[in-house]
């Protein structure tokens, strides 16, 4: 983080950021629930293929959040996606963005914004990403035992876990913010 804020001088905060993306469909999964003991409880699950991406970033020390619903991750997903941070982060603040190394992180044709550093994760190491925590709880929380009858019902429920889980104080946070995280870097 030092290294980057030397490289930035004109940024006043260097920002830890995560990134990644989440298939969500028609194919649920079941989740654990409480139920009574020795009886098995019932529950719809859905066997269409319908889904959608969800492209999310998570600041774990602010709890700041920006996400997008796409129809499919590819290179102009992940632009778009760039973009956004790019626009949501606040003035004189810079991003290092952590992520995976899927095709369309490591692409050429990637536009990255001049507010926003990449920086990839080791080969097969998804629990060094905080993010796959948020997806976790949104299929446990929102996002399980669903039937969702079409593209649109996909699209809809996916936003509102989205908001649902943004529109929670600090739920963000405590999801994302592993001890052995960096703090933000002042530029001086």
């Amino acid at each position: 983080m030092h290294d980057i804020a030397a490289r930035h001088p004109e940024a006043e905060r260097i920002e830890l950021w995560f990134a990644d993306e989440a298939r969500i469909g028609q194919k649920g999964r079941v989740t654990q629930v409480w139920y009574q003991r020795g009886t098995r409880p019932r529950g719809v699950r859905d066997h269409r293929l319908t889904s959608v991406q969800l492209f999310g970033a998570v600041c774990p020390e602010r709890g700041a959040a920006v996400a997008l619903v796409l129809p499919e991750a590819n290179t102009v997903a992940m632009n778009l996606m760039l973009a956004e941070l790019g626009q949501a982060l606040p003035a004189q603040t810079h991003a290092v963005l952590v992520l995976d190394r899927a095709g369309w992180h490591l692409s050429d044709a990637l536009q990255i914004p001049s507010k926003v550093t990449l920086v990839h994760l080791p080969s097969h190491a998804p629990e060094l990403n905080p993010v796959e925590k948020v997806w976790q709880y949104l299929r446990d929380r929102w996002l399980s035992h669903l039937v969702l009858p079409d593209y649109r019902a996909v699209l809809d429920g996916v936003c509102r876990a989205w908001n649902s889980l943004c529109a929670e104080p600090g739920r963000l946070a405590s999801l994302t913010r592993f001890p052995w995280l960096p703090h933000s870097v002042s530029n001086s």
